[in-house]
This record gives structure tokens, C-alpha cells and sequence, in this order.
């Protein structure tokens, strides 16, 4: 059976797109899914964060990791799906040729969107690749400041985009970069804190949008 597919994408730098990444692919494997998690960042976070947690788990983690160019995007995803359920590509911040790969693999394109203009703005060329590759997106209001002025202005203009909007907000909490500088994610910190249920109802979202 062939694993999904969940790309994170955004053009602009910043958006949290690789802390998202993490704590999916974390939440997944807690609900008893195989996980494999793809960095196709040349910054190569995604890879740091993986190291930190081989070393935490004595050289036994329970997700795998891999890297790939753009161009060996396709080939690594259909290898991982093979073997996993899931199979989560983390994308450097442009929307270009570099991109489309990562898109085209993807069951489902999830765009987090910080709280800011700027961000807002970056999202329209992401979704405009991703209508081009005909792949099903998902964008998600990330790193929000609740109760603000500004939260609530893009929350609302992420209504007016042409795609669907997660009704989950994932929040600007400190735990999240916290659990990634050890390796973990935010879930096996906490099972039972905001940040934990904010990804286990994303999760759940993301579920909902592949079914429908």
C-alpha cells in the first residue's frame, strides 16, 4: 500500500514551515503511523533536528530521515512511500522550479501562514504552483499571537484566498522551538498541552481534507 504524501510549503522564510513538519511527522508516529520525513531545505534544519533526535534515542529513531535536490525529489518520495505511511518533504523558502517537484509528489500541499502581511502575501504564489502541479491544499494559520489585532485581520483575509483554511490555529508558543532543539515534538513533551492538542487537531484536518 502507498503512503501519503504531505509536502510543507511557503515562499517566504519564516513561516515555521519546518517546525510544522516535525511535529506532524511526531504526532503521526504517536498515533502508530510509519514516518519518514524528506528535507529538501539546502539549510538543512529539518536534518539537524533529525541528528539531535538519533542522538536522544541512542542511534535508534523511529522516523526516518532523508534529503534529496530537486530533482531526486520523486525518486526518494516513491521510495519512502513503499515502506511508510506517511511521508512528510520539507521545502526551502521559494516558490520556483526548485519547488514544483516537491508539489507534483504531494497527496496534499500544507502552507502555513504566520501573522503577518508580508506572509499573506508570499501564500498566493505558492497556491498558484500548487493549482498548476492539480494537487489539494491546505493552507494553516501558524505562529499566531492570540487574542492580537493582527491575528485576527490575516485570519480573516486567509478567507478570501483560493483554498481551503484550517479551522485549527497553530500558535506562537515557545515549547514548539523548546521540543525541536531536543529533538522531540511538542507532543512528547506534553500530551496534554495546548500546543499538543493544536497538532493533533491539525492532524486531524489534514486527515479530513485527504478523505474528502
Amino acid at each position: 500500500m502507498r503512503g501519503t504524501t504531505i509536502t510543507i510549503a511557503q515562499q517566504k522564510g519564516g513561516s515555521g514551515k519546518t517546525t510544522l513538519a516535525i511535529n506532524l511527522a511526531v504526532e503521526y508516529r504517536r498515533l502508530g503511523c510509519s514516518v519518514a520525513v524528506l528535507d529538501t531545505d539546502p539549510q538543512g534544519s529539518l536534518g539537524r533536528w533529525f541528528m539531535t533526535r538519533m542522538e536522544a534515542s541512542g542511534g535508534a529513531p523511529d522516523i526516518e530521515f532523508s534529503t534529496a535536490s530537486a530533482w531526486g525529489v520523486g525518486y526518494e518520495v516513491e521510495k519512502l512511500r513503499k515502506s511508510h505511511d506517511v511521508v512528510i518533504v520539507d521545502t526551502p523558502p521559494k516558490a520556483d522550479a526548485d519547488l514544483r517537484p516537491a508539489l507534483r509528489v504531494a497527496d496534499l500541499v500544507v502552507v502555513p501562514v504566520s501573522a503577518s502581511h508580508v506572509d499573506l502575501w508570499a501564500t498566493e504564489s505558492v497556491l498558484e504552483l500548487a493549482e498548476r502541479a492539480g494537487r489539494p491544499v491546505l493552507v494553516v494559520l501558524n505562529r499566531a499571537r492570540g487574542g492580537t489585532r493582527l491575528t485576527t485581520e490575516i485570519a480573516q483575509k486567509l478567507q478570501d484566498l483560493s483554498a481551503p483554511v484550517a479551522t485549527t490555529v497553530i500558535g506562537n508558543r515557545v515549547v514548539y522551538a523548546e521540543a525541536a532543539g531536543t529533538g522531540q515534538g511538542v507532543s512528547e513533551r506534553g500530551r496534554n498541552s495546548p500546543a499538543a492538542a493544536e497538532v493533533n487537531a491539525l492532524v486531524g484536518e489534514i486527515g479530513d481534507r485527504l478523505d474528502a
